[in-house]
């Protein structure tokens, strides 16, 4: 079997994840329309087809900041927790822990149709007010959504540390900022006005209660995608910093 590998697209080996599929039982045949998918994700995301079906592949890229294995795994887990419910999502097809297959853990999911607003919007979204104010509330329906799942019941329940979460953040991200010290150019958090009284804000005001559930992590504009033909949200993408914790952390984090 020939298989044509396009130039860019040198970390996933179209043979060896042609083979992977025959063992999964997706199809036989070349791998075929292949395209790289673009949209400020770092990960690398290929979509193609393979007897007439159309798949997405997602990997972490050649050299993650983080473990992007661990964040490959996490992701289908997710995924596949929340097949069968009312969270619009990409359904996941099938997933690989196993890094020696293509270099990284990966896993494949359904096409999406939808378009990313932060990019730009059809006329139908663009000029139409109601529609806009439509795709909002689906905004929000989306995010209630994903914090009423029973994350223990679809077994994510050792899935994050929600004991503590609230008293992590501040500091968590404080401590991201300092991590990119490692950019040239970055000036560090002192380069932020007021980051420190903002940290120190956040603080003495958190919160001292919360109901744990399930969390995007990083729920805004960019990670959503809109249906074509309605005012809808079709899916939300890029779950790699799920977890359980706060879920109004997804809405503060949505309307900053």
């Amino acid at each position: 079997m020939t298989i044509d590998q396009p130039h860019g697209l040198e970390l996933v080996n179209l043979r060896d994840l042609a083979a992977w599929m025959d063992g999964q039982g997706l199809g036989s045949g070349p791998i075929v329309d292949v395209v790289q998918l673009t949209g400020g994700s770092q990960n690398v995301l290929l979509r193609f087809k393979r007897n007439g079906r159309g798949y997405v592949l997602r990997r972490p890229p050649a050299n993650p900041r983080h473990d992007g294995n661990d964040t490959m795994r996490r992701e289908a887990r997710v995924l596949k927790a929340l097949r069968g419910s009312d969270v619009p999502h990409a359904g996941l097809i099938a997933a690989c822990d196993d890094a020696s297959v293509l270099g990284a853990a990966f896993y494949l999911m359904e096409p999406l149709e939808g378009f990313n607003a932060a990019v730009g919007m059809p006329a139908l979204h663009a000029g139409s007010p109601q529609a806009r104010r439509a795709m909002g509330l689906s905004v929000i329906d989306g995010l209630s959504r994903i914090a009423l799942v029973d994350y223990e019941a679809v077994g994510l329940g050792d899935f994050g540390k929600p004991d503590g979460f609230l008293e992590r953040q501040a500091r968590r991200w404080m401590k991201q900022l300092d991590s990119y010290d490692e950019f040239e150019g970055w000036p560090g958090a002192g380069g932020l006005p007021d980051v420190q009284a903002i940290g120190a804000w956040l603080e003495q005001h958190r919160p001292q209660t919360f109901r744990p559930g399930l969390m995007h992590g990083d729920f805004h504009l960019k990670n959503i995608l809109f249906a074509q033909d309605a005012p809808t949200v079709e899916a939300v993408i890029d779950w790699e910093l799920s977890t359980i914790g706060d879920p109004l952390v997804d809405l503060g984090w949505l309307l900053a």
